[in-house]
């Protein structure tokens, strides 16, 4: 393999906006066709990265090595008969490795770029016509890149696994509501010898349909635009409830049945915005509920008197 044209500090662009990496761990697996003293030397004469260079010899080698330390980046050599790196790095991401892989070789990168990239590597190198410095920033931009690629699976774990709890802490607040429905409704029931629970008896809470999609319907506009919007659309709602003769626990669960089915309907997304903003909704529908049947209480007590015009007794 012919080796790397070294280039010197003083031939190369100053101030650079990401400077090189002080140091870098390289291990450069090659064939059994020539030794990589070669490339040890060119690093060694080009002083802008300290790189310390393992070197073994074929694919067991190279696997092994790979077990027992790690590493920055990974050269490696493609000698067609001897070694293939093709093959080698196909291998290497098939087995879950994320280290920054470079190849070298002696066929021009119009020939074996794109194979490279198809493979998992994330740079070649045309010995010939390359120089060191060309070989350093080719190391430095791959190793930051799978350094970004780790982060940035990092940051999707953790925000898979917010959006999880945020799931469960949902499903949970659900369940205890529900659960206060439940101890509310049975308070409600007069005294009775204890009886097996008949399945086909309809639900303590049971509403109709329509109603809960035209509750599901506003809880999912209220999500949208926030409190104090949709002020009439609550008053009405509210006398539509008093009409029916709705209570406060009957108005809870319809709320509760609009808030399950608009969560199922969020699959992976956040459930945060969402469960806050419909805390805020069942708050002013009680509120509008309980003045509504105020409003009908105090007519009841204060019913309308016709008054006796002047002049007549």
């Amino acid at each position: 393999m012919t080796c790397i044209t070294t280039t010197s500090i003083a031939e190369a662009p100053t101030g650079p906006t990401v400077p090189l990496p002080p140091r870098l761990l390289v291990l450069f697996i090659t064939g059994r066709r020539r030794s990589g003293r070669w490339l040890a030397n060119a690093l060694a004469a080009d002083k802008g990265c300290a790189i310390e260079l393992d070197e073994v010899q074929g694919t067991a080698a190279g696997l092994a090595q790979l077990g027992e330390r790690a590493y920055d980046a990974v050269l490696v050599a493609h000698e067609p008969g001897a070694l293939d790196a093709l093959e080698l790095v196909e291998g290497y991401r098939a087995g879950g490795a994320d280290e920054a892989i470079i190849v070298l070789g002696e066929q021009s990168e119009q020939e074996m770029a794109a194979l490279c990239y198809e493979v998992g590597a994330d740079g070649y190198l045309c010995v010939p016509t390359a120089t060191t410095r060309a070989l350093l920033w080719m190391l430095a931009r791959a190793v930051r890149f799978r350094g970004l690629l780790r982060e940035n699976q990092r940051l999707s774990r953790l925000e898979t696994e917010r959006l999880q709890r945020e799931h469960d802490e949902a499903d949970q607040l659900l369940r205890q509501q529900r659960a206060i429905l439940c101890n509310l409704e049975e308070l409600r029931r007069p005294a009775a010898p204890p009886q097996a629970k008949d399945p086909s008896a309809p639900e303590p809470f049971a509403l109709p349909e329509e109603l809960v999609r035209h509750y599901r319907d506003l809880l999912r506009a209220y999500v949208i635009m926030g409190s104090g919007t949709l002020t009439d659309e609550l008053n009405r709602l509210a006398a539509l409830l008093a009409d029916a003769g709705l209570s406060a626990g009957q108005a809870m669960y319809l709320h509760l049945r609009a808030v399950e089915e608009l969560i199922r309907g969020l699959g992976t997304r956040s459930t945060r915005h969402v469960m806050t903003r419909a805390d805020l909704l069942v708050l002013e529908l009680i509120v509008h509920l309980a003045e509504e049947y105020r409003r009908r209480y105090w007519r009841r007590l204060h019913p309308p008197r016709q008054l006796v015009l002047p002049g007549f007794f």
